[in-house]
């Protein structure tokens, strides 16, 4: 099991667990989270996240927003507005964007992009109660929309066509960004290797931060014949998802997760509750 960190004390709650990681953004971080508190973890990020292959769309979109042309702006992910940051600023145009972001009523799904607005001195004026977009459209209900201007930014290249329809029905002028996508990470090799080992019962715990991961192993399964495989896995396999979205994915798949934060769901949380359900007894 080469991926596997060995190195642990065995006074730690989750000793002697193998924990698989199909996390790449903060894979180093979450993976030291969960060594700290004894685990071995099987590093296998599943997929790459890459700027947008076109970059006029983008670059369109930000010059919007530093305009001063939204009222309102949702931000899904916290990677897709670094990513927006990084675009103005390879534009020359990073303070005018943040300034127009500081005028405009800003509206966040989950921590992250609220996090990512932390970093330029800003915050959400609505954060989603529940982090999915039918969240975001929870908080909106009530609140006079038409004729107001809208930035999206996407999740991922998904056209999320739901909450778009529910601005546009609401009387909003709606205007959306897709500043990166999600490619293939680790190869197909690797991901069956790690499919073998959780059928086999060799790994404890799969942790997912992101529905592209469960796509991207659910792809490779069936590219690979792996399907009855999987099964066997998932039936002998702790599965963990970060938040709602994740675990919607997974539902989709037909897998239950098994381990999900009750609330603030951030990466703390997720090995807090990890760390629950696994806890080694004491000898």
């Amino acid at each position: 099991m080469t991926d596997v960190d060995a190195t642990v004390s065995g006074a730690r709650p989750l000793r002697d667990r193998v924990i698989a990681l199909p996390e790449t953004r903060e894979l180093d971080r979450l993976a030291a989270l969960l060594e700290a508190e004894g685990a071995r973890t099987w590093r296998c990020p599943m997929v790459a996240i890459l700027d947008a292959p076109d970059s006029a769309p983008v670059e369109a979109w930000v010059r919007e927003l530093a305009a001063g042309r939204f009222d309102d702006l949702i931000f899904l992910t916290g990677e897709g507005l670094r990513r927006v940051f990084a675009t103005a600023e390879r534009l020359g145009i990073r303070a005018e964007a943040v300034a127009a972001l500081g005028r405009a009523r800003k509206i966040t799904r989950g921590p992250k992009p609220a996090r990512a607005l932390k970093e330029v001195g800003l915050g959400p004026d609505i954060a989603a109660a529940v982090p999915t977009s039918r969240g975001i459209m929870d908080e909106l209900a009530s609140m006079e929309l038409h004729g107001r201007r809208v930035g999206v930014q996407l999740y991922g290249q998904e056209p999320n066509q739901e909450l778009r329809a529910f601005l546009e029905d609401k009387g909003a002028e709606v205007s959306v960004v897709a500043p990166y996508i999600y490619a293939p990470a680790s190869d197909a090799a690797k991901i069956i290797e790690l499919v073998a080992e959780m059928a086999a019962g060799r790994v404890d715990a799969i942790a997912f931060t992101s529905a592209s991961q469960i796509d991207r192993l659910a792809e490779v399964a069936h590219t690979n014949g792996l399907e009855a495989a999987l099964t066997q896995a998932w039936a002998r396999v702790r599965v963990a998802a970060i938040g709602p979205i994740a675990a919607e994915a997974l539902r989709r798949h037909g897998i239950e997760p098994a381990i999900q934060p009750e609330k603030a769901f951030v990466m703390k949380r997720l090995v807090s509750a990890i760390v629950e359900t696994l806890r080694t007894p004491a000898a």
